[in-house]
């Protein structure tokens, strides 16, 4: 069976409120290209694929537009899981359509597919937390586990506040589920299993919100079924393996998320497995539409001239610039109108440490953004709606936009 493995989509997703829109279509049309080329069986995307619980319908289309043509009406099999960024309910609405073309949506741990038909291919079997399918002759038996916050398993995991114990009960409780769905494994099957969690070991960016309080919803890598053949994870936006006691690969995000995914190649993996045999994996790397760049010049003067060089360049920029003084609006609006993707200029002052810096953020946000940022900057969780509400009620600002309340 030769499977295609990706994740965090998010589509839809902002960069200091620019829309990454224009890029996720040309991501959303090399990656057809790929399974096309690749002859792949099935396709596997685990998790967050949209970048928050009520998706532009710019986004919904492009979603639904990509799986049609991956799955060319039935004759490719593809597997969806729901990530912490997705609404499962949401997600899952359009299950009963998906399944005459060959598309299982699952948004929550306990999701079970249909049994019976699934475009050309049959599910022979299932329950919560695991799938069989014939596929190609061949028959495979996947493991399912959509982002399992305490919420979504419906379960409560600890009684205790302290991080350690929260943090033990949980990676146990995943182990628990795991070895359970593990026993669905046969000699003869191919054994996959795909999740989106944080597995520990694995490296973070900044562009992954905080989906775990001191911790509590990371999983040890020992956790993970030792059976699997190859395990397909979601959430962690660089692409990587984990040191586990099988093969276990974060497939990242699609495009550079944040300024500190500078520097990672963002790719898929390419999955050739059989039964009773070891999983050969080949990664391969997707283009870079519109890179994010950091240019730190010595004055306004060299910023100005930079931002004229580079002029027709498609890049995203967050401009530093030292100074003994702030910068004047005038050449801001110099440097904007020279440069139109600046994102955010900063002015590192002489004297002033470097993290205390102000800086000049070019898109306009609403009260509802500024305070968002605050709330994650001093407890690093996002407020829920009805802090938000209580706060915007006290401001005085009402903002129209629906939010994504973050599982916790």
């Amino acid at each position: 069976m030769r499977i295609l493995h990706t994740s965090d989509w998010h589509l839809g997703k902002m960069l200091e409120g620019a829309s990454r829109m224009d890029e996720q279509e040309k991501f959303l049309e090399d990656f057809i290209n790929i399974v096309e080329e690749k002859q792949i069986d099935m396709v596997i995307i685990s998790g967050d694929i949209y970048d928050n619980s009520n998706p532009p319908a710019r986004a919904e289309k492009m979603f639904y537009t990509a799986l049609k043509k991956i799955c060319n009406k039935g004759k490719r099999l593809v597997l969806v899981i729901a990530g912490n960024h997705d609404n499962p309910e949401r997600l899952e609405a359009a299950s009963s359509l998906a399944y005459g073309q060959g598309v299982i949506i699952l948004g929550r741990p306990k999701s079970c597919a249909e049994i019976g038909k699934c475009g050309e291919y049959e599910i022979l079997d299932s329950g919560e937390g695991f799938i069989e399918i014939n596929i190609n002759k061949e028959k495979a038996v996947i493991i399912t586990l959509p982002y399992p916050s305490e919420k979504r398993l419906n379960e409560i995991l600890s009684e205790g506040i302290e991080e350690d114990e929260r943090q033990k009960n949980y990676s146990e409780r995943i182990s628990e589920l795991f070895e359970h769905l593990s026993k669905k494994y046969r000699d003869d099957t191919i054994n996959l299993a795909v999740t989106h969690l944080f597995v520990l070991g694995g490296e973070e960016t900044d562009s992954e919100r905080p989906i775990q309080l001191g911790g509590s919803l990371a999983v040890s890598a020992t956790a993970l079924p030792e059976r699997a053949q190859y395990i397909a994870l979601g959430h962690l936006h660089k692409p990587q393996y984990i040191k586990a006691r099988t093969k276990c690969v974060y497939s990242g995000s699609p495009l550079q998320y944040s300024k500190s995914e500078i520097g990672y190649t963002k790719s898929c993996y390419l999955v050739d497995v059989k039964a009773g045999q070891e999983a050969v994996i080949e990664e391969i790397h997707l283009k870079n539409y519109k890179p994010i760049e950091v240019w730190r010049c010595k004055s306004v003067e060299e910023a100005i001239k930079k931002c004229e060089e580079n002029s027709d360049k498609n890049i995203w920029v967050y401009l530093e610039i030292e100074t003994d003084k702030y910068i004047s609006q005038e050449d801001i609006k110099t440097m904007k109108s020279l440069k139109d993707d600046i994102l955010e200029i900063k002015p590192l002052i002489q004297g002033k440490d470097e993290d205390s810096q102000d800086f000049y953020n070019i898109k306009e946000k609403s009260m509802r953004e500024f305070f968002e940022e605050f709330y994650i900057k001093q407890r690093m969780v996002k407020p829920d709606e009805e802090v938000m509400e209580l706060f915007l009620d006290i401001a005085g600002e009402e903002d129209g936009e629906e939010y994504e309340a973050q599982d916790a």
